[in-house]
């Protein structure tokens, strides 16, 4: 994730909210998992990165299924 480009739009928290938060002083992405499991919150973080009206998530690609 790109805090720089982040704008604070809260799509990610919304669509993902175990993988983000928002930070409380400037609104922008925190990353509460990294490596979050495939089932359910992979392909929420996976929808958040295309929602994201700034594309300041990038996704990469772990080892396997966790």
């Amino acid at each position: 994730m790109d805090r720089e480009r982040c704008i604070g739009a809260g799509m990610c928290v919304l669509t993902a909210p175990d993988v983000f938060d928002q930070d409380d002083e400037d609104g922008k992405v925190l990353l509460l998992d990294p490596a979050p499991p495939r089932r359910a919150a992979g392909t929420a973080a996976r929808q958040a990165a295309h929602l994201c009206p700034m594309s300041a998530i990038t996704l990469v690609p772990g080892d396997g299924p966790r």
